[in-house]
């Protein structure tokens, strides 16, 4: 990750959010919201005496990184974002529920499969009560379909680019368990749209947005209606990538962005 930045020229700062990564307790889900972790993140800004900074985020990235900037403009110099995802009902019914298993029916399929059918007409409420039971085999069995399907279209190029990590226990009990608490609770957000709402408090921010066409994870939609609240960000279309931002359209993107915001006296 600190490769999308210019060493010299960048201080990188990277955290594990509640529960992932190095972070202790391992995929806890308790005292872990969404404003948890932006106190978190103005903890770590105030502890290493930054006053301002830039503030980069994909996918739940870019939707933590929009949530820390909703609360402290006053601490962000800017915004490069990529897969840019609001958490909004319609996105996660689109990805978890009917959208992308139109796209991806054969990896759906395996995803689906995890579930009984009498269970199938909600998803996301079906693996919540697997990925919290007691049981840990119960809790890994959920965790690892939940995180294949993902897995399996972040790229353009479909499951045969599942990265290896969806593959390790510790890393898809983490992921599953967090994302699905997160989405059941409607990302701790007030209102449905919430974060879009936002936009016009941030619009005097600098903002740059890699966003690939195919993506299925986070549609276009969701980067194209933040741009139409928020006229000053750049969006880049990025014409032959999919949600992963490790295509190469994406990498040059999000390089040249951070590069770009290099040469607007931010700091």
């Amino acid at each position: 990750m600190r490769r999308f930045f210019d060493p010299a020229r960048y201080r990188v700062v990277m955290m594990d959010q509640r529960g992932c990564g190095r972070s202790v307790p391992h995929a806890e889900i308790r005292e872990n919201t969404t404003w948890d972790l932006v106190a978190d993140i103005e903890r770590v800004r105030e502890k290493l005496g930054i006053d301002k900074w830039l503030v980069f985020g994909g996918s739940w990235g870019s939707t933590l990184a929009l949530a820390y900037a909703a609360k402290h403009p006053e601490h962000v110099a800017g915004l490069v974002l990529r897969g840019v995802f609001l958490l909004r009902k319609a996105e996660i019914d689109w990805f978890y529920q009917n959208g992308a298993s139109n796209v991806f029916p054969d990896a759906f399929e395996r995803y689906a499969s995890a579930i009984p059918e009498g269970e199938r007409g909600d998803f996301l409420q079906a693996y919540h009560k697997r990925l919290t039971s007691p049981d840990r085999e119960t809790r890994l069995k959920a965790a690892r379909a939940w995180a294949r399907w993902e897995g399996e279209t972040i790229s353009i190029a479909g499951p045969s680019a599942l990265p290896s990590r969806f593959n390790e226990d510790r890393f898809v009990e983490a992921f599953a368990r967090i994302e699905n608490h997160y989405f059941m609770n409607n990302g701790f957000f007030e209102t449905d749209g919430w974060l879009l709402d936002q936009a016009p408090r941030m619009r005097h921010i600098p903002c740059r947005i890699a966003h690939g066409r195919y993506d299925m994870c986070t549609p276009m939609a969701s980067a194209w209606a933040l741009k139409q609240r928020w006229p000053e960000a750049e969006l880049e279309i990025i014409p032959d990538a999919g949600h992963s931002s490790l295509e190469p359209g994406i990498i040059d993107a999000l390089v040249r962005g951070t590069d770009a915001m290099l040469t607007k006296g931010l700091w």
